[in-house]
């Protein structure tokens, strides 16, 4: 595994995401992704199945400190008050008694970063979170959050298809991980040929070759999602093979500003 070191963090750059599983599904995927080798499992309030998350951690045993769980903090109320109660929810549900890294999910211009990130420090200052980050946060918005608090991580879509270059300086700059969701493009890139044609060079899948891409660069990280035990297993080997300058360069020539997750609630993105 790789682990990048932000912000007095270390965290398993390639982790374990959970979107759009619930119930026996997705505590069966987690409980599969650990016993894989997977550390890093993200989840958020939104998701609902937080509690299906701590089944699938129950169900292994592991010790907590051998663990980075990351959850969000959904947009509609981030007032103090109402982050607050988020972090009790996710605690409770997950059977936890504090998460390694909290986000804000997406800015919402109604609150103030400022004021929530300020409310979020105190839950550090109590030992119920250990990190804080946001997710979603175009580089100005960033710029902000940072002068606020210690700010880990700017979860956003990145994938081939994709530049996230200013996010990614504006991470590096202040010691932070972008960490990609959507890594593999809604599913794009498990087919797209200049991945099959890299991967053919070291006996691996277009997913495979993606997800190394990811690890190849400074301060970037990445969860892809992998419901089933094969998929989830392929996806994390990919730390016996190095890509190649001309490999990465290829990738990173397939970049077209494809943005697949906008919602109308999403912020001004960066050009």
């Amino acid at each position: 595994m790789k682990y990048e070191k932000v912000t007095g963090a270390q965290i398993p750059a390639l982790g374990f995401g959970t979107f759009r599983m619930k119930g026996d599904e997705c505590a069966k995927a987690v409980e599969n992704a650990l016993k894989i080798g997977y550390r890093h499992l993200d989840t958020a309030e939104i998701y609902e199945n937080e509690k299906a998350v701590g089944n699938g951690m129950k169900a292994v045993g592991l010790p907590r400190d051998e663990l980075f769980i990351t959850t969000k903090a959904w947009m509609d109320d981030l007032s103090p008050d109402g982050v607050r109660k988020s972090l009790d929810q996710s605690l409770t549900d997950m059977g936890l008694d504090y998460v390694d890294l909290w986000l804000i999910h997406w800015p919402n211009p109604k609150f103030e970063v400022e004021e929530t990130l300020a409310a979020m420090s105190k839950e550090v200052e109590q030992g119920r979170v250990r990190h804080l980050g946001v997710s979603n946060f175009p580089t100005a918005l960033f710029e902000r959050a940072v002068k606020a608090a210690p700010v880990t991580c700017n979860q956003v879509e990145y994938h081939p298809y994709l530049s996230q270059a200013k996010v990614i300086d504006a991470a590096r700059k202040h010691d932070a991980l972008v960490m990609a969701y959507a890594p593999l493009g809604i599913g794009a890139c498990h087919s797209d040929e200049t991945m099959a044609k890299i991967g053919a060079k070291y006996g691996k899948s277009a997913a495979q070759v993606t997800l190394r891409w990811f690890m190849q660069q400074p301060n970037v990280g990445a969860i892809p999602k992998a419901s089933g035990y094969d998929h989830a297993k392929e996806n994390l080997e990919i730390f016996d093979f190095e890509l190649s300058a001309e490999d990465m360069a290829a990738i990173n020539g397939l970049e077209r500003g494809e943005r697949m997750i906008a919602p109308d609630f999403g912020p001004e993105w960066d050009t």
